[in-house]
């Protein structure tokens, strides 16, 4: 997924060299006969780097070109993520495959579900899916676990290898089993994500999702889903708060997952601090503040009580891809705290440090005086609070 990147030191190879190059031919490109030149000599090169499992290579022309500002960054990015989510056809009798992903916000006092799904509940999700969001000749294979973002593949040569498996299973319509002892532990936040991944097989050209043959609007198609699908996945996340996510290619939909979560842990936060202290979210202050280490990095906010200075939660808005100071994100905070019903809440001008608790890691949260502090709820609703907050 496309991020911002730190400067570092790379060695150049001639597997890079080659790389760069065909990235920066292809953001040259005046006409798509071109495009359609270079893309195909860029997505070979690069299928042929993933199946090396060379991710180095990748990393490092990605950063070069970041680094550099070069369009050719953006080029190179989305094929990469192309080639690791997709498997083109190169001839009739093959199908076309894409991995997906279905993501769904949630929030809970307790531990969010993630782990094996029980087969009835899968078939369940899968016949919705089937009939809300996929084509009528298209076939699907899932994996039969719902990830944490920290269980999700951490690279592309992760996810190509994840997506050449669901390939398999899709072409045969049938599920992928996942080895949950494998998979990374999933510390407890507040509100987390929580995603189903498989992948949509269909005809070489043919259409993979509903909209691609009914002209059907996309909105009207994932409303369908969350009403109907929703309620399939939804016994997967007892005592949470949920919201459903549109289904899209693995890469779009972790991101905009992401994107999404941000006002999500902000709603989750306000109605979480409503329900253990039993006050309104009028009765709330939420401190903003940036936070920064070489560059901006993220945002913080710490809640108090109206009138006092101990900030009892806090939440982090990261910044994504190429989100900057010139950003309006804190203007998205405010009006998402505000959405919430917190009206008191406090900008701070200064420029934090990246700091962070040295006893237990914790984010250190901005309080109404401007200094940075641990987080802390009273002392009689901290045995119903989980222990990481999101």
């Amino acid at each position: 997924m496309k991020r911002n990147r730190s400067p570092r030191r790379s060695r150049q190879t001639p597997d890079s060299e080659l790389l760069a190059r065909l990235a920066t031919r292809l953001s040259q490109s005046s006409n798509r006969i071109e495009d359609a030149f270079w893309e195909a000599r860029l997505a070979a090169h690069i299928d042929h780097l993933l199946a090396d499992e060379n991710e180095e290579a990748l990393i490092t022309v990605l950063d070069q070109l970041y680094n550099g500002g070069s369009r050719a960054y953006d080029e190179l990015a989305d094929m990469i993520e192309s080639c690791a989510e997709t498997r083109r056809a190169t001839s009739d009798s093959e199908l076309d495959v894409v991995m997906i992903a279905v993501p769904v916000l949630a929030w809970s006092r307790f531990q969010i579900h993630s782990g094996p799904i029980p087969g009835a509940q899968l078939d369940a999700v899968r016949v919705h899916l089937q009939a809300h969001v996929l084509a009528t000749e298209a076939k699907l294979g899932l994996c039969d676990v719902l990830f944490s973002p920290d269980q999700l593949p951490q690279n592309y040569v992760d996810t190509a290898t994840l997506k050449d498996k669901l390939a398999k299973s899709a072409v045969h319509g049938r599920n992928l089993k996942i080895d949950p002892t494998q998979l990374q532990e999933t510390m407890s936040f507040l509100s987390d994500t929580r995603y189903l991944v498989g992948a949509v097989a269909a005809p070489r050209g043919a259409a993979l999702f509903r909209w691609q043959e009914d002209e059907t609007d996309p909105a009207e198609v994932f409303r369908q889903w969350t009403q109907q699908g929703g309620e399939a996945l939804r016994p997967l996340l007892p005592a949470c708060a949920v919201e459903f996510q549109p289904v899209m290619a693995y890469h779009a939909a972790v991101r905009d997952a992401d994107r999404a979560s941000r006002p999500w842990s902000l709603r989750a936060a306000v109605a979480f601090l409503q329900t253990v202290l039993n006050r309104p979210a009028g009765e709330l202050r939420a401190v903003v503040a940036s936070f920064h280490d070489r560059q901006l990095e993220e945002y913080r906010v710490g809640f108090t009580q109206h009138g006092d200075s101990d900030v009892i939660h806090g939440v982090v808005w990261p910044l994504l891809d190429n989100e900057d100071e010139n950003h309006e994100a804190s203007a998205q905070i405010e009006a998402a705290l505000r959405e919430a019903g917190v009206s008191n809440v406090l900008q701070l001008d200064q420029r934090f440090p990246l700091e962070f608790c040295d006893d237990c890691g914790a984010p250190l949260y901005p309080n109404p005086e401007g200094e940075p502090v641990h987080a802390e709820l009273p002392e009689d609703q901290v045995e119903t609070t989980p222990r990481h907050l999101h």
